[in-house]
């Protein structure tokens, strides 16, 4: 081999090196939220609190797109659940950002009766909290844009539970150097981002989410999918047999005012 074929070798290997390096410094944080709610005047007063005060004040915190998401109307969650997804540049983002709030004074005054709501009716049941770190191959979320009406457009969640902290990691490779990731891209799923659940109920878990146009939409490409050679030699690798116990999946509606 001539000298110059190895030094042109060696050097685009330390650019991948140092590409895949940079890539994986550049992950994000996500937070979310889940509120699980037990009436009516609950989910009036959590669409008030985000819409005008929590929404805004993370816009001035230097947070420019949050996602809020409500059950799609056949789910027998319908007008129980808000889903709130929130992404940070930098752990130090999420970590800092209750110390922000409490010196936003206009987020203090139109928040009032959501924070100061009494105690025998309080603006929620619960909610819990779920932090996650981006996966290298996707490092950052991305806003999808459809042309449908909100009411028509699915936003799917997807959780996959492994049995052991060794097969999380497995497929978690799988989305990523297996190629996963690209195979989804290639079928124009339209992810927002993809997750490894960093704290949360029911670790070790991955999360992530893909939009559609429409249910119709979501069908076809799911059926894409199964049928596509790719995938259907990827998922036949002994390494990735078994790295996931359960799947859960929930088919959700952007809000009127979530940022995409």
């Amino acid at each position: 081999m001539k000298t110059g074929s190895v030094f042109v070798m060696i050097l685009m290997f330390f650019l991948s090196v140092t590409t895949l390096t940079a890539q994986k410094g550049k992950q994000e944080f996500y937070e979310i939220r889940v509120y699980h709610l037990s009436q009516k005047a609950q989910e009036n007063l959590i669409d008030s609190y985000l819409k005008d005060a929590y929404l805004p004040a993370l816009h001035r915190a230097g947070i420019a797109k949050v996602g809020v998401f409500k059950p799609v109307e056949s789910d027998t969650a319908f007008g129980k659940r808000v889903y709130l997804f929130i992404p940070f540049k930098k752990m130090d983002q999420f970590l800092k950002l209750q110390g922000v709030l409490d010196k936003d004074q206009i987020y203090f005054q139109a928040s009032k009766d959501f924070i100061d709501a009494p105690y025998n009716s309080p603006p929620f049941s619960r909610y819990e909290s779920i932090l996650l770190k981006a996966f290298a191959f996707m490092p950052q979320f991305k806003a999808p844009s459809h042309s449908t009406p909100p009411s028509e457009r699915i936003y799917e969640l997807r959780d996959y539970e492994s049995a052991t902290n060794s097969k999380a990691v497995k497929k978690i490779h799988m989305f990523n150097q297996g190629g996963e990731i690209k195979l989804f891209e290639r079928l124009g799923f339209n992810a927002v981002f993809y997750g490894e659940v960093l704290t949360g109920s029911k670790m070790p878990n991955l999360m992530y989410m893909i939009t559609f146009p429409n249910q119709a939409s979501r069908e076809d490409h799911w059926k894409a999918f199964r049928n596509d050679p790719e995938w259907k030699k990827m998922s036949g690798l002994e390494e990735y047999r078994n790295t996931v116990s359960k799947v859960k999946y929930f088919f959700l509606h952007p809000t009127s005012y979530s940022d995409f």
